[in-house]
């Protein structure tokens, strides 16, 4: 059978349909290259990246249809939280080179990782900082449309509301990913999620909302905007 591909209604994500389940995919930044072993496919001149959401927050998000995530071609994007680049490869594809990500992330191995990533892929810049304080690294990052953030932190509420001050644009939309097992293991999911939720509405405008199951167990993420 032959794949259709076609734009997904969130801008620079595509999809197609294979005939039993919904597919989502990023123009590729870089031709010819994987960065996780991912499938390429050619398509109306154009190549391809099939994003695996069962290995990334923000794909089961938009699998799970979030409505929005403000991240859009030719967006700043701050990531905290990259790990070796799996999600925020397919970030740089959607920003494209009219755009850019600050990929963040304290684990130096990570960062090993994610250098090469961010050779082939001119708009991107790793960061090898603590994402609890982010005045170390404020002069590497622009002030950003989107701040993303995947940290398993007992705090990672507070985390984001710290980046978000310093660095997102008024107007700018802030995603956070929480996993509730870090906050505390003893607690209910949906009671940790609506804490964090009390937590940042006193700061930041939520904007949407998805459980991440049965991609990612325990997970939520949030879409917030600055006022």
């Amino acid at each position: 059978m032959t794949i259709s591909i076609i734009q997904h209604q969130l801008q620079g994500i595509f999809t197609s349909n294979d005939g039993r389940k919904q597919v989502l995919y990023t123009r590729n930044l870089v031709p010819g290259i994987q960065v996780y072993g991912e499938k390429l496919i050619k398509y109306g001149g154009e190549e391809y990246r099939e994003w695996d959401v069962r290995k990334s927050k923000l794909g089961a998000a938009i699998a799970k249809g979030i409505s929005q995530i403000g991240i859009k071609p030719g967006s700043l994007v701050l990531y905290l939280g990259c790990a070796s680049g799996t999600s925020a490869s397919h970030v740089s594809d959607i920003v494209g080179m009219e755009g850019a990500v600050f990929a963040v992330d304290v684990a130096p191995r990570s960062l090993r990782d994610i250098v090469p990533v961010c050779a082939a892929r001119k708009n991107m810049s790793p960061i090898l900082a603590d994402a609890h304080y982010p005045g170390q690294y404020a002069h590497r990052v622009l002030q950003c449309d989107v701040v993303f953030q995947d940290i398993a932190q007992k705090d990672q509420a507070e985390i984001f509301l710290r980046n978000c001050k310093l660095f997102l644009q008024k107007g700018g939309f802030g995603l956070l990913s929480v996993k509730a097992k870090s906050i505390d293991i003893t607690k209910n999911p949906k009671h940790l999620f609506e804490m964090v939720k009390q937590k940042v509405e006193k700061e930041m405008v939520l904007v949407d909302h998805r459980n991440l199951e049965p991609f990612e167990q325990d997970h939520c993420l949030f879409v917030w905007k600055k006022r």
